[in-house]
């Protein structure tokens, strides 16, 4: 299998012409990201823009630099996220409305990045379009968001780290879960599976307290479908015929250990090949050529940006990553990641994979220790892409030191203000002329 080209700039920044936002744009321009768009395209910029009081997720100005770049290009660009499942009780992105109010809470609108915010697949998540897929590992279907199967060109912008289920969160994740539906999320998470997904996992209610626990409140609000009930005496009870498997008890109940089954294994391990699978969904509403990646392996915390929190990153920041092939980027990241060392006092140190040679999200970001290796190997075995690729280092190009900078200097700004009125009064400012610095050194 012939090798994808991956290309690297590292995380240092000595000037204006270093700095991570020139970076981004430099790389976009290396890897001929500039190819997938054309005059007039609609273009898709997708991120993840951060749960509700979550500090990991890229900051805004990365994005409204890749905008500017798409419109001098002659694009139509508009940022782009997508609801979710109530994976957790407290999530705030579950329809349209709360995502607006969170991604705002972030520093995601209009005005910030210079185009429309659209919530992808509408006010609930059914806004979307089925995909035939013939080809997926577990998948023979999957319900893309509207807004990205009409999109003639699409940039992803992906924050990588790690993630509880999916193990890490790259360009894979980035499109095979951002890019689904709410419907095409139940698909990927297995929901109503008769096999895996979790209203089949087993349960065992002799480890609940039922009412004597101060949360028995929340397990049972928290569920969308009614299947939790706790009564006045016993445990909790679990209706499967009426659980859709949407993963909102999960962190709750796998806390208290009702549902701690090894069957849980089995399940997140088939989400990660079905979020490969979606993965490839996503990638069949383009044409050819108009996708391109850029991974930005920075704050990479051992849970994603869907969580109400931010941990300490698991490594030291790499770098950014850029190119067509979303299996060859996120196998480069994992890589890297592997040769790293863990951040001392991180999850990775805690799990005893701080030392360089060990996988780090396996450990430090999975629920149960699965293989970080599975979406990259799905990937490659559905042509999603390749994990053999060539890495680039690209060195910066200070040359270019005036594309990065504010148009306009300072003093050219400033001078006919100081006209007006100028901050130095004529007369100086009191202050001690001969102060003893000596006395407080």
């Amino acid at each position: 299998m012939a090798k994808s080209e991956v290309l690297y700039m590292d995380d240092r920044s000595e000037s204006t012409a270093t700095s991570l936002v020139a970076k981004e744009l430099h790389l976009f321009e290396e890897a001929k990201l500039n190819e997938c768009i054309d005059k007039g395209d609609y273009v898709a910029i997708k991120l993840h823009m951060g749960e509700w009081n979550n500090t990991a997720y890229l900051r805004p100005v990365y994005v409204r630099a890749m905008v500017d770049k798409v419109k001098e290009l002659g694009g139509k660009p508009f940022v782009v996220d997508t609801t979710t499942l109530p994976y957790a009780p407290y999530v705030f992105r579950t329809n349209a409305w709360d995502e607006y109010m969170t991604i705002e809470r972030n520093g995601f609108n209009s005005g910030t990045v210079g185009c429309p915010v659209i919530i992808g697949d509408g006010f609930l998540g059914t806004d979307d379009v089925r995909v035939d897929l013939p080809e997926g590992y577990i998948l023979k279907e999957q319900y893309v968001a509207t807004a990205i199967a009409c999109a003639d060109a699409m940039i992803v912008l992906t924050h990588f780290k790690g993630h509880p289920m999916g193990v890490f969160g790259g360009s894979i994740k980035n499109i095979g879960v951002g890019c689904a539906s709410k419907r095409g999320k139940y698909n990927l998470h297995l929901g109503v599976h008769p096999v895996l997904g979790l209203q089949a996992l087993g349960y065992f209610p002799q480890y609940c307290n039922g009412r004597e626990c101060e949360k028995w409140e929340t397990c049972v609000s928290c569920c969308p479908e009614g299947a939790l009930f706790v009564p006045e005496d016993g445990p909790i009870q679990f209706n499967r015929e009426l659980c859709k498997g949407c993963l909102a008890h999960l962190f709750m109940t796998l806390d208290c250990g009702v549902f701690a089954t090894l069957e849980v294994l089995d399940t997140l391990e088939a989400s990660s090949i079905a979020i490969a699978d979606s993965a490839l969904a996503c990638m069949k509403t383009f044409e050819p050529g108009k996708v391109g990646f850029i991974n930005f392996a920075i704050d990479s915390t051992p849970w994603c940006d869907c969580i109400p929190y931010s941990d300490r990153p698991i490594i030291p920041n790499m770098g950014i990553f850029a190119g067509k092939d979303p299996v060859a980027l996120d196998r480069a990241c994992l890589d890297m990641a592997t040769k790293s060392i863990g951040m001392p006092g991180s999850a990775a140190e805690q799990k005893f994979v701080a030392a360089p040679g060990l996988p780090k999200f396996s450990a430090a970001g999975s629920f149960m220790g699965i293989s970080e290796d599975i979406q990259c190997n799905v990937g490659q075995e559905i042509g999603l892409g390749s994990k053999e690729y060539e890495l680039k280092t690209v060195e910066p190009m200070e040359s270019a030191l005036s594309t990065f900078l504010y148009p306009q200097t300072a003093g050219s700004t400033l001078k006919k203000f100081y006209k007006t009125i100028h901050p130095v009064p004529k007369e100086g400012f009191k202050r001690v002329e001969h102060p003893d610095l000596q006395k407080v050194r």
